[in-house]
């Protein structure tokens, strides 16, 4: 069977966390094993939206490497995530000069060689946006940005990351594997707005040139405002920054392009909501790190159906849409049934992680394995049960297994402990993005991490959970704990230590 590679380029603030979603998604087995590759692109080489999201595919990264096996009897971490070297792409590249307009197009030396151009350019653009730093990135000026993103020249493939993309994807196609590519961002700001055409045409055209382009898909999610800021202090009065009130007017232009403008793109998904979020005014860099919000959830749905889907639904439209504008419950999600599970198991499995099995294993270093184990049986399925001298001569059961005090042992503890944090708080950001308006978890119970979680809300953790009663009943951590058996349940190795005791533990929380 033909594999389909996915490629997914984040442009823009926006761009970073719709690549942050779908390697949330990932994690919990919403897409195939198929490899997905992701790159990032942005001017703001800085910006808090783009490190966090680059920092949850490092954790991602740790625990598939840890998970990595032939055969797997759980859809945890299954997707291979690569990332490009480097894994972000700067339109002003290796440049040495000034990071604004003027520089880079010798705004100088048109004034003076070609003045007519020159003055168009000022016609075009005003002083501040001229001289405007735009190291963090296009501050919300689509025009700006489209005129830096248009040096962009794709011909150039000693250019990394572009080359590697480009030559990838021409050897998707002389092989067995259907490649797609995913672009996402912002219509309405600066740097997404201005990647989004540009890229699309420049690897359309690429492709074309390769002959290759009718063995390729390409799909662009635009995502329409969903936010809004309030401009502070001097700023709001002193510098060239992203605008909401402009959010609307420049989507509206943007769409009336794209109307007859996307012959570049086989299939167009865009995403907007009506109730704007508060978000905290930032001119770019580390301050600009939004919380995630539910839009992205449906961005990281949005490139699963085209992986899954796009060949099968040609000139179809597809829609989705909330029941209630004011909230979103389970059945606003595409694919409910299917989507519900993997969300909620790896939820389950996190807080089940974080709250009990971490302690446990906690308690098993500071009391010892030997006074612990007595107590949990379900210790000396995954790890050495640590006999005496003499316990080992007359028990040798278990002497195979790995240590808890293993180094590596405690490295693997921290790799999972890493991407159950990573994925709750994913998952309760989602949740605070509009208070009261997201009904699909109850987030309280893994609110803070720096304290104890309580386990005792397992079966309390779905909102709308249609589960009979009696069975809510029997969903205990406990029950839980007394099924952890790697042979019983045909786990493929490896299947002994933390990474046993984790993908054990997954299994059991399946939703």
């Amino acid at each position: 069977m033909a594999q389909d590679t996915l490629y997914v380029i984040g442009i823009g603030g926006t761009g970073a966390k719709c690549l942050e979603a779908i390697l949330q998604m990932a994690g919990v087995g919403l897409f195939t094993e198929d490899q997905i590759k992701m790159l990032f692109v942005d001017a703001d080489e800085t910006n808090g939206n783009l490190e966090r999201a680059r920092g949850s595919l490092k954790i991602y990264r740790r625990g598939y490497d840890l998970l990595k096996s032939e055969q797997r009897a759980c859809q945890w971490m299954q997707t291979e995530l690569y990332s490009y070297t480097p894994d972000l792409w700067s339109p002003f590249g290796n440049t040495k000069i000034n990071k604004d307009l003027e520089s880079f197009f010798g705004y100088n030396n048109l004034i003076q060689n070609d003045p007519e151009l020159g003055n168009l350019f000022d016609v075009l653009y005003t002083e501040d946006e001229r001289k405007a730093n735009l190291d963090v990135g296009f501050r919300g000026r689509p025009s700006i940005g489209a005129a830096i993103m248009s040096r962009l020249d794709l011909n150039n493939l000693d250019e990394q990351p572009w080359s590697s993309l480009i030559a990838q994807i021409k050897g998707d196609t002389g092989g067995s594997k259907k490649p797609k590519v995913f672009l996402c961002g912002s219509i309405f700001g600066g740097t997404g707005a201005a990647g989004l055409p540009t890229l699309g045409r420049l690897i359309d055209n690429k492709l074309n040139e390769e002959n290759i382009r009718g063995s390729v898909k390409i799909a662009c999610l635009f995502v329409l405002p969903y936010f809004q800021f309030q401009p502070t202090g001097k700023v709001a009065n002193q510098e060239v920054y992203a605008s909401c009130d402009q959010f609307l007017l420049n989507t509206e232009a943007a769409l009336r392009y794209y109307r007859d403008q996307n012959q570049y793109f086989d299939k167009v998904y865009l995403l907007g909501n009506q109730n704007f979020s508060e978000y905290k005014f930032s001119i770019g860099k580390n301050t600009q790190r939004n919380e995630p919000h539910f839009i992205e959830l449906y961005a990281a749905l949005a490139a699963r159906h085209f992986l899954l889907y796009a060949q099968k639904e040609q000139g179809k439209v597809v829609l989705a849409s909330r029941q209630d504008g004011q909230k979103l419950s389970w059945g606003d999600l595409p694919e409910m049934a299917e989507v519900q599970a993997n969300l909620v198991t790896g939820v389950r499995f996190a807080y089940v992680w974080l709250s009990n099995i971490l302690p446990e294993l906690m308690m098993a270093q500071k009391v010892g394995v030997a006074a612990f184990r007595r107590g949990a049986p379900w210790f000396e399925q995954f790890f050495n049960p640590e006999h005496g001298a003499l316990g080992k001569l007359l028990d040798k059961k278990g002497q195979e297994l790995p240590s808890l005090n293993d180094a590596s042992e405690q490295q693997a503890i921290e790799i999972v402990t890493a991407w159950c944090e990573d994925y709750l708080r994913w998952v309760r950001e989602i949740h605070e993005c509009a208070l009261g308006e997201i009904e699909l978890f109850r987030t309280g119970p893994f609110k803070n991490f720096d304290g104890q979680i309580g386990g005792q809300y397992l079966r309390d953790l779905v909102l709308g959970d249609s589960r009979e009663e009696g069975r809510k009943q029997q969903d205990e951590i406990q029950k839980i704990k007394e099924k952890l058996n790697p042979k019983a349940l045909e786990l493929a190795a490896p299947n002994t230590g933390t990474v046993g005791l984790a993908k054990a533990l997954y299994v059991l929380c399946q939703w």
